[in-house]
């Protein structure tokens, strides 16, 4: 059985201070949870973050990672300084990223297997536009988006990552994919990795659904067999909403 993951994308939100008073909401609304509770807050935020879940359930998460060691490379962030404040996650290729800053397959490759190298695990975003879903080559892009993201490593590596099919027109539009049509897309994202890596490789993978999971409809999306999680934007900035959704079971 794959342990579910909950996810917290905070985007560029929350002040060190503001994310001091979630942070203190939130600890014992998710101390029982069942699943993995990941935060991923803005660089400015993560030192504090770091101090301020210790002794909780809570893990940390980056909201991106850059693939050299060092360098020249000014505001990015390396995965060793990222694992020394205690990151264990980080949030790779979201569309976001793709969208306003030239994120490509290639550099989430590239990213991925930095964040591998240094101990932390990847969530590895992909995911359409409206136009192209509505063209019919959903399938075709998500598969091209895995095999690029995840080409040259390891399939014992591709088993602890996670990847998250975020439709990139469900995104703080208000739209959500209906439970079976994310089903579906995390379907082909699995029987993918399955062709890559083989069959048990699939099977250990998580695969999370990101497109706009709040309270409401978070029982329906987590009842299908596909999907092991969400990585959650706007619903993550408030306590009690991204409480309700990461003990969606209780």
């Amino acid at each position: 059985m794959r342990k579910p993951i909950i996810a917290g994308n905070w985007k560029m939100n929350m002040t060190p201070s503001q994310a001091k008073e979630l942070i203190g909401e939130l600890k014992p609304l998710v101390q029982d949870a069942k699943c993995d509770v990941v935060i991923c807050p803005p660089y400015v935020d993560l030192a504090l973050a770091a101090e301020l879940i210790k002794g909780s359930n809570i893990r940390l998460g980056s909201q991106n990672i850059h693939w050299a060691e060092k360098g020249a490379f000014t505001g990015e962030v390396s995965a060793n300084m990222l694992k020394e404040l205690g990151v264990e996650f980080a949030i790779i290729g979201h569309s976001e990223r793709r969208q306003y800053f030239g994120e490509t397959d290639e550099t989430v490759n590239a990213r991925a297997k930095a964040a591998i190298a240094a101990g932390i695990t990847p969530i590895i975003c992909v995911g359409e536009s409206l136009e192209q879903r509505e063209g019919g080559k959903t399938e075709e892009l998500v598969k091209a988006q895995v095999e690029k993201g995840l080409e040259g490593i390891a399939a014992e590596d591709v088993a602890k990552l996670v990847i998250a099919y975020e439709p990139i027109w469900a995104i703080g539009t208000g739209k959500t994919a209906t439970d079976e049509q994310a089903n579906e897309t995390i379907g082909v994202i699995r029987n993918t990795v399955a062709a890559l890596f083989g069959t048990d490789t699939a099977a250990a993978l998580r695969i999370q659904y990101g497109g706009s999971m709040n309270p409401k409809n978070v029982k329906g999306l987590m009842a299908m067999p596909e999907i092991d999680g969400s990585l959650i934007g706007g619903a993550s900035l408030k306590a009690v909403d991204f409480s309700q959704v990461v003990n969606y079971d209780a």
